[in-house]
């Protein structure tokens, strides 16, 4: 995962200029830590890339510029279809490098804008084509990838891959929406990616095939295994990240029996973290044995994650709790992970909001309901899931690739009839059914069943249960009740409703003062991860003190009993 700030239309000199857009990516040089470069062009314009080479790390240097020297280019992220989309360029291209983001320049010149739906990947980038004085600047369909933009108070607009970057040069700044592509010449955001199960009102209809769920979703994992350094998986025996690592680990033994990829050895190292004896490390230890793969189990103290905590703020960019409490432990198996020279990991993130595999999904009172909040989860995980993700292992310089959110498999699972994804406890059709079923397969089995049928746990429990009440206690001690009852003129955005909320935004305000910043944060009643609207759904959720999915009464339990054959 790289990192890239662009400055358009700036009132600075060149020098003054250089030194700004430099200044910027410092801030972010943590996401790529292998090589920076930096191009000054005319009419205020400069643009700059932090570099974590994974694909062509001997070449692959950016910005990249075009053969004619007309474009510019800066990306964070990856196309994973950069081969079959080289082959569709109607004029001959010379590639300079063999990175996977150069494809971009021609397709860019034979499509213009309309280039972007045929990219299949994560990625925000900044594109400055000097022949037509216009800069672009796009997000994936998920925004997987972050970025922002801002404002100078010269006019100028900036772009970056963290909000730290855009601080000190913007007066106002916010996120970039996924899915869409910014115009110099218009100064306008449209929406590039425009799925038809996204739509209001929509309902998934199409019936249920099993065999082509599974196949799309191995499709979405092996695609994502290309890289040109060491890589691994992250573990942690939940559902997700193990199908991700039993796709990931068949496919790499398949490439090893071929001969197709001799250089690396075919066992897959696997990385899990949590608290002594937590339900994740054993579920992890089950899995990796299973597999094969070459294991490695972290654990951290309650301690050690406190004092993580500040760092996790300021590079997550957040204060949202449920946020806070599952990325620490992520940041702190990323810096292991990254001493171990791993820069790239597959990750499980997306499951849930795909196949509604949240607690409080069971209490869904249709289909409709079901599938909107399946919907609006999705368009909200950039600020949650798919930020946790990316920030918390690039804070190392490591990269997460996350399945669940391919395009094309989004396709598939998003227009599946909606009936099939709901919970039923009685009937034993527990969350995330479909996707456990279609990986049922006895006859060849991908997992142990009782991690095939384990029930959902949200990462800051499954690391250990005695870490949120941890964090509790800490903000009972150093947040007063005088200070709760204070809270919101001190914080009349998104005002804290806790103790624990109140520390978390406490701390982000000392590393980020201003408050457009605290505005970037979202906010609202949640249960279980759940959007406001879902509130609504039972009695009890507008009750509820805490948003882990603990909360939700008479539904988590140890695990179901797996479905007989």
């Amino acid at each position: 995962m790289c990192g890239i700030v662009a400055i358009y239309a700036s009132m600075l000199n060149n020098d003054e200029l250089r030194k700004a857009i430099l200044d910027a990516g410092k801030k972010i040089r943590h996401r790529g830590p292998d090589w920076n470069g930096v191009r000054i062009l005319p009419k205020g314009i400069a643009i700059e890339h932090e570099r974590l080479a994974i694909i062509d790390p001997e070449s692959g240097a950016q910005p990249l510029i075009s053969n004619d020297g007309t474009i510019t280019l800066a990306v964070n992220g990856e196309v994973y279809n950069y081969r079959e989309l080289s082959a569709t360029l109607q004029t001959p291209y010379v590639f300079k490098t063999k990175s996977d983001c150069e494809v971009i320049i021609p397709l860019y010149k034979q499509h213009g804008r309309a280039f972007l739906r045929h990219l299949r990947g994560m990625f925000s980038f900044v594109l400055y084509d000097s022949a037509k004085d216009v800069l672009i600047a796009a997000r994936d369909h998920m925004g997987i990838t972050p970025l922002y933009y801002g404002y100078g108070a010269d006019g100028s607009v900036w772009f970056a891959s963290e909000m730290k970057a855009l601080a000190h040069g913007c007066v106002r700044f916010d996120l970039f929406p996924p899915g869409h592509v910014f115009t110099s010449t218009t100064g306008e955001f449209t929406r590039w990616y425009n799925p038809g199960w996204m739509e209001s009102g929509h309902i998934g209809k199409t019936p249920l095939n099993l065999a082509t769920l599974r196949d799309a979703f191995e499709t979405a994992v092996t695609k994502r295994m290309m890289s040109d350094v060491p890589w691994g998986v992250l573990l942690s025996g939940g559902l997700d990240s193990s199908l991700v690592a039993s796709i990931a680990c068949r496919h790499q033994k398949k490439l090893f029996e071929a001969g197709a990829d001799t250089e690396w050895s075919p066992r897959l190292h696997s990385f899990t973290i949590g608290l002594e004896n937590s339900p994740d490390l054993a579920a992890a230890k089950e899995v990796a044995k299973y597999l094969g793969t070459i294991h490695h189990s972290y654990t951290y103290t309650i301690q050690e994650g406190i004092d993580a905590v500040s760092d996790v703020i300021y590079h997550l960019e957040t204060y949202d709790v449920t946020t806070i409490r599952a990325s620490t432990p992520m940041f702190l198996m990323s810096r292991k992970i990254k001493a171990m020279g791993i820069k790239m990991v597959l990750s499980g993130e997306g499951a849930d909001e795909v196949f509604g595999g949240y607690l409080y999904f069971h209490k869904a009172p249709n289909a409709q309901a079901f599938h909107d909040e399946t919907v609006n989860k999705l368009k909200g995980l950039h600020q949650y899931d798919c930020l946790r993700a990316n920030k918390s292992t690039s804070a190392w310089g490591v990269e997460a690739r996350v399945p669940f959110l391919d395009a094309d498999f989004l396709e598939v699972a998003m227009n599946l009839d909606s009936t099939e994804k709901m919970c039923d406890r009685q009937s034993g059709r527990m969350e995330k059914y479909i996707i456990r079923k279609a990986f049922d397969t006895p006859e060849n089995p991908y997992l142990p069943n009782n991690i095939l049928w384990r029930q959902k746990e949200q990462f800051s429990d499954g690391v250990g249960y005695g870490w949120i009440d941890a964090l509790k206690d800490w903000a009972e001690r150093d947040i007063s009740d005088r200070q709760m009852k204070h809270a919101e003129l001190l914080f009349p955005y998104n005002t804290p409703q806790t103790k624990e909320a109140y520390l978390y935004r406490s701390i982000f305000s000392k590393h980020f003062e201003k408050e457009v910043a605290a505005q970037t944060v979202p906010g609202g009643p949640s249960i279980a991860c759940s959007t406001a609207a879902a509130i609504e759904w039972d009695a009890s959720f507008k009750n509820a003190a805490d948003p882990s999915g603990r909360a939700i009464a008479g539904v988590h339990v140890d695990a179901y009993k797996a479905p007989t054959h």
